[in-house]
C-alpha cells in the first residue's frame, strides 16, 4: 500500500508520545517493536507499514487513522473491511455449526463490543473497521450458540456490535450495507426482550430514511418507536425516548415541518432537564445533545431559520466530553449556517474545528464538502489554508 511521506508520520507520533510523557523505550516496548525502529519512523527515515503503525497507535491509545495525513490511505484502510463485514453477515439468520461457533466467550464479547461502541463514539473508523468484521461474526454466531437467558445478553451484544459496523458501512457510503446491518440489528433486537432496543434500533435505522431523502416515512417511523417506547421511569428510559425525540426533530426539519421539529425538540429538551449528559444505550444524550440538535433542525429547516443557529453558537460551544462524532457533526451544521449568514470566516473557523475534533468524519461528511467547496469559490476566507483544507476534503 502506498505511504505517504513519513517525516509527518514520525513527528505525529513524536508529538503523542511526548504528550504522554513516555520515553522512546517506554513506548517501543509498550508497542512491541525495537527501538531502533522506533526511532527511524519518528526521524522520518523508515517507512511504518500498517501492522507497526497499528502497534504503535495502539500504545498511545490513539486511531491509526490520527497518525496518518495521507486520508487515501486512511480512508481505504476503511473501505478495506467492507467485503469481510458483508461476509459477516450473510447468513446471520442461519444457524451456525458447532464448528463455527464463535471464537470469543461472552465476557470477551461484550468487552469488544463496549471498545467498538467507544471507537464509534469518538470516530476512530480505522481503528473500528479493523474490529467490526470479527466482532460482528463472533456475535452472530455467539447469539445462535447462547440458550436461555444467555440469549438476551448475547443479543444485545449483537446489536451493539452491528452498530458498530453500520458506522463503518454508513460513513463509507455504503448504504446497503449499512441497511442490511440494521435489519441485522432489528432481528437481534427482537430476541433481547428489551424494548429500549428497538428504540436504539430505530435510532439508527433513520440513517437509511436520510440516505433516501424519505423524510416523512423516517419521521412515521420514529414517531412509531416513540409509541411502542416505555414510559419514563429511569434515566435509561428517558434518554431513549430523548434520543428518538431528538432524531425525529432532525428529520421533520429536513421535511420542512418547522412545528412537528419544535414539537419534537421541546420534549427531547424536557427529558434532557435534570439528566446528565451521557451515553445510554450507545446514544449520546442530555443538555448538550439536546443543543447541538437546535443547531441541526435550525439547518435542516434552512433559510431564515440559520439565524438562529448562530444566536445559540453566540453563546455556546459543546464540551470536550460530548463524542467526537457529535462535536465534528455540530461544527459542520454551524458551518453550514454561517455560511447562509455571510459569515464566511467564521464558517471555515468552525470546519477546521469539526475536523480537530473528528477528522475522518468530517471528511466523509457531504456538507462539510459543499461548504468547503463554496468557502473556497468565493474567496473569502484565507485562500492558502483554504485551498488546501478544500484538497484535503476532496472538495476540488
Amino acid at each position: 500500500m502506498p505511504v505517504e511521506p513519513t517525516p509527518e508520520v514520525g513527528r505525529r507520533i513524536a508529538v503523542a508520545r511526548r504528550a504522554r510523557r513516555l520515553s522512546q523505550a517506554d513506548l517501543a516496548a509498550r508497542a512491541h517493536v525495537s527501538l531502533s525502529m522506533l526511532r527511524k519512523v519518528e526521524q522520518g527515515t523508515r517507512l511504518p507499514g500498517d501492522d507497526t503503525l497499528d502497534a504503535i497507535a495502539a500504545a498511545l491509545g490513539l486511531d491509526p487513522g490520527r497518525l496518518l495525513a495521507d486520508q487515501t490511505r486512511r480512508d481505504g484502510r476503511v473501505r478495506a473491511a467492507l467485503p469481510a463485514l458483508s461476509a459477516a453477515i450473510a447468513g446471520y439468520d442461519i444457524p451456525d455449526s458447532p464448528a463455527t461457533g464463535p471464537t470469543r466467550d461472552p465476557d470477551e464479547l461484550e468487552r469488544a463490543a463496549a471498545d467498538a461502541e467507544r471507537w464509534r463514539l469518538e470516530a476512530q473508523y480505522v481503528r473500528l473497521a479493523q474490529a467490526a468484521p470479527a466482532l460482528v461474526a463472533d456475535a452472530v454466531a455467539g447469539l445462535h450458540a447462547a440458550r436461555g437467558a444467555e440469549r438476551e445478553r448475547a443479543a444485545r451484544v449483537l446489536v451493539s456490535a452491528a452498530r458498530s459496523g453500520d458506522a463503518v458501512a454508513y460513513k463509507s457510503g455504503a448504504h446497503d450495507l449499512s441497511a442490511r446491518l440494521i435489519d441485522v440489528m432489528r432481528w437481534a433486537a427482537a430476541w433481547t426482550n428489551d424494548p429500549l432496543a428497538d428504540a436504539t434500533t430505530a435510532y439508527v435505522r433513520t440513517e437509511t430514511f436520510f440516505s433516501a431523502r424519505a423524510y416523512a416515512a423516517g419521521l412515521r417511523a420514529l414517531e412509531h418507536a416513540l409509541d411502542q417506547t416505555p414510559t419514563v421511569v429511569d434515566p435509561r428510559t428517558a434518554a431513549a425516548r430523548g434520543a428518538l425525540h431528538m432524531r425525529a426533530a432532525v428529520i421533520a426539519g429536513r421535511a420542512g415541518d418547522a412545528d412537528t421539529a419544535a414539537t419534537h425538540l421541546g420534549e427531547a429538551r424536557k427529558l434532557a432537564d435534570g439528566l446528565r449528559e451521557g451515553v445510554y444505550g450507545g446514544t449520546a444524550f442530555g443538555p448538550e445533545s439536546v443543543r447541538v440538535h437546535r443547531v441541526s433542525v435550525a439547518v435542516s429547516l434552512g433559510g431564515d431559520h440559520a439565524a438562529g443557529a448562530l444566536r445559540l453558537a453566540d453563546t455556546w460551544r459543546p464540551s470536550e466530553s460530548l463524542p467526537a462524532e457529535r462535536r465534528s457533526g455540530y461544527y459542520i451544521e454551524l458551518a453550514r449556517a454561517q455560511m447562509w449568514c455571510a459569515r464566511l470566516d467564521q464558517a471555515f473557523t468552525s470546519l477546521q474545528a469539526a475536523r480537530h475534533a473528528a477528522p475522518q468524519h468530517t471528511r466523509g461528511h457531504p456538507w462539510a464538502r459543499e461548504t468547503a467547496a463554496t468557502l473556497r469559490r468565493l474567496r473569502r476566507a484565507d485562500a492558502e489554508a483554504l485551498t488546501s483544507f478544500a484538497e484535503w476534503i476532496g472538495a476540488v
